[in-house]
């Protein structure tokens, strides 16, 4: 009887000790994933940050260029090569606004060999089913069918509020989107769940429908024929995007000068006044406010409600009547030439913005009030701002245009209209949307992947008699559900690193020199502070560069940064011998830049410029923004690329001689 019960107790302890060591393998596994998990999302939530930051230090150079195309008008001797993207083009490519719908189907042939929809106005819901059935299958809409829908677009627009005013009461609920920015299956995605617009399903778009992504034309076209059909039940807001001196750098230009090869100035021309005339925000219930950016603490509802909003074709160029104010405030301010290092920070628009918060006139200013300055500054900062948790309004900096808004200025104007909430867009968020402000505040984000395959939800709102948000969350997975986690999270890190390296060869000669004020002996390695100080100081792109050091540069045992290996994996595409390194680094920094303003300067598109042309505006390009380059270098570089010698180059070819290569990559792919 004592062996049995020795022998039970011994099998109860053995079955004990095993199940401690279940216990302590589950505890060490659970750890062990959720080391891995913060791990991933840590590299997540860093490579979404570089994504924001280039893309934020990108709408600064936007404005830079911009204020580059007004210097180019008044010191170009040839300005008419420019002046068609301010003023209205020739007579030819004009679309009349009395120009009618018979007219178009005269001047504009559709032949036998186009398969694509076939519109007939009033359009019907049958048409935006066969537009639907046909962008899917990748068709395009011909040039004819799109002159029209935009030129009833413009007709129905004309006739709405500058603020749409709506109710919850004709319908259960009302869907709000925010931006698309050409990607088009996310707009199918939608209505795919959500049901296509109607009487009994209405929709709100809160702006920025085009740029970036390749279906910018085919999202307007749906939206544009939804709202033809239903323009009482599908509501359409500007963005910041709904420009067309920004579609110059984003693509949506490009887009159309690509799809519609004999019609795109007629389109885009017409496209310029249809984006004038879009409302400017939309009110549910007298309770909601919706737009595309933001507030200010000057934000005054009345006065966006009454002015002309269609005189305002660009915010990227104020109107003559501010930029001649402008000038007189810097005549009456003393100035001396600026440094170098105080040169290459205007130059990257570091100290440039066109944030209304910060356009202040000095005290004891004489100037007289000017009302195209307060209609300017008012819809900027609705287009442009973005809140923050901290009270006041202040400049945006990282973008360079309108302000960050905090939650005393939300209350202010919430008191002044008797509002509940602002739903606005215009920010990239990894979930799709983002609450904030106590709940004030709703940003919503429709585009999912923004950045990159994998990078983020999309997301629409909603909203219910009660006005109670409901968020509805979305993906559009092509490859995405093929990964695992840790694969999706590779390739958005990989592509986010690949974009700051060529950042930061960009910047290779004020890296070196920041580097070297840290290197008092010249020893070619500096401590990890200091390395992450000078990039900082370069670059301005608010990163976690202590974090970020390992995957940019090399550390020697003694924990010192070798920080010319920031450079060793980069190099130039395809080194021209006749340009200089100072030269060659300022190509490949304002590559985008010279090829938005070479597009503009190269009237039929045969990518081909005279010599000319491209050095009298690279001697204003630099003049402009105080680049420091010798006339004979540029000079020497051009007739060296004219290679046979005709007075004209291919400025495609030659600027993709100055883009950067990652070496490991073309290792690994050759």
């Amino acid at each position: 009887m004592g062996s049995i019960i020795g022998a039970m107790g011994c099998s109860s302890s053995v079955a004990d000790r095993r199940s401690e060591n279940v216990i302590r393998a589950a505890i060490l596994i659970q750890k062990w994933y959720r080391f891995t998990m913060a791990r991933l999302e840590m590299r997540r939530r860093y490579s979404l940050s570089i994504f924001q930051s280039i893309e934020y230090a990108d709408e600064q150079d936007q404005l830079q260029l911009s204020n580059f195309f007004t210097f180019m008008l008044d010191h170009c001797t040839h300005p008419e090569s420019v002046s068609q993207i301010f003023t209205s083009p020739s007579a030819p490519q004009v679309v009349d606004e009395d120009l009618c719908l018979k007219e178009f189907e005269k001047k504009i042939d559709v032949p036998d060999s186009y398969y694509g929809p076939r519109l007939s106005f009033p359009l019907t819901v049958e048409d935006a089913n066969a537009l639907l059935h046909a962008f899917r299958n990748e068709q395009l809409l011909h040039a004819r069918y799109v002159l029209q829908l935009l030129s009833e677009t413009r007709r129905v627009l004309k006739e709405m509020p500058n603020i749409t005013h709506l109710s919850t009461s004709y319908s259960k609920e009302i869907t709000v989107c925010g931006d698309l920015h050409g990607n088009l299956d996310d707009l199918l995605l939608i209505f795919y769940k959500n049901g296509l617009p109607s009487e009994q399903n209405r929709y709100v778009f809160n702006g920025d429908f085009v740029d970036r992504g390749k279906n910018s034309m085919e999202i307007l076209i749906i939206l544009f024929a939804f709202l033809l059909i239903y323009p009482n039940d599908l509501h359409l807001n500007r963005g910041n995007h709904e420009d067309y001196i920004m579609n110059l750098r984003y693509g949506f230009t490009k887009e159309v000068s690509k799809k519609y090869k004999d019609h795109w100035k007629q389109i885009l021309c017409l496209l310029r006044d249809v984006f004038s005339w879009l409302p400017l925000a939309t009110i549910i219930d007298s309770k909601v406010l919706i737009l595309h950016g933001g507030i200010s603490d000057t934000t005054d509802l009345d006065f966006l409600n009454a002015l002309e909003r269609n005189k305002l074709k660009s915010l990227m160029r104020p109107p003559k009547s501010v930029r001649n104010r402008q000038d007189q405030m810097k005549k009456r301010i003393p100035t001396t030439k600026p440094s170098k290092h105080i040169a290459n920070q205007h130059v990257a628009g570091k100290t440039q913005h066109i944030s209304s918060s910060g356009f202040t006139e000095p005290p004891g200013s004489n100037l007289p009030p000017d009302p195209a300055l307060k209609e300017w500054k008012q819809i900027l900062d609705i287009l442009w701002s973005d809140p923050r948790s901290q009270n006041g309004c202040t400049p945006n900096k990282c973008r360079g245009g309108g302000c960050y808004f905090g939650p005393d200025v939300t209350a202010k104007l919430f008191e002044r209209y008797n509002l509940k909430m602002l739903i606005r867009s215009h920010e990239f968020k990894p979930e799709g949307y983002e609450i904030s402000h106590d709940g004030k505040v709703i940003t919503i984000f429709s585009a999912s992947n923004y950045y990159e395959e994998g990078s983020n939800r999309g997301a629409y709102i909603k909203l219910n008699p009660e006005l109670t948000p409901r968020f509805v969350q979305y993906q559009v997975s092509k490859f995405t559900r093929r990964r695992n986690l840790r694969e999706r999270v590779g390739t958005i890190e990989s592509s986010a690193l690949k974009s700051l390296r060529e950042k930061i060869y960009a910047h290779r000669s004020e890296l070196i020199s920041a580097f070297a004020q840290y290197d008092i002996n010249g020893t070619g390695r500096i401590s990890v502070n200091d390395w992450a100080a000078a990039m900082e100081s370069v670059l301005q792109l608010e990163l976690p560069w202590r974090m970020l050091r390992s995957q940019l540069a090399q550390m020697n045992p003694d924990g010192e940064v070798d920080f010319m290996s920031c450079f060793y994996d980069l190099k130039m595409g395809q080194p021209i011998k006749e340009a200089q390194p100072a030269l060659a680094e300022t190509l490949c920094r304002y590559r985008k830049d010279l090829e938005i303003i070479f597009n503009i300067i190269d009237k039929d598109h045969s990518g081909l410029i005279s010599l000319e042309e491209f050095s009298q505006t690279w001697r204003l390009f630099t003049s402009h923004l105080g680049i420091d380059i010798e006339d004979d270098s540029i000079d020497k570089l051009v007739l060296s690329i004219d290679y046979n010698k005709d007075g004209h180059i291919d400025f495609n070819e030659f600027l993709e001689a100055f883009h950067v290569v990652h070496r490991l990559e073309k290792k690994a792919t050759s």
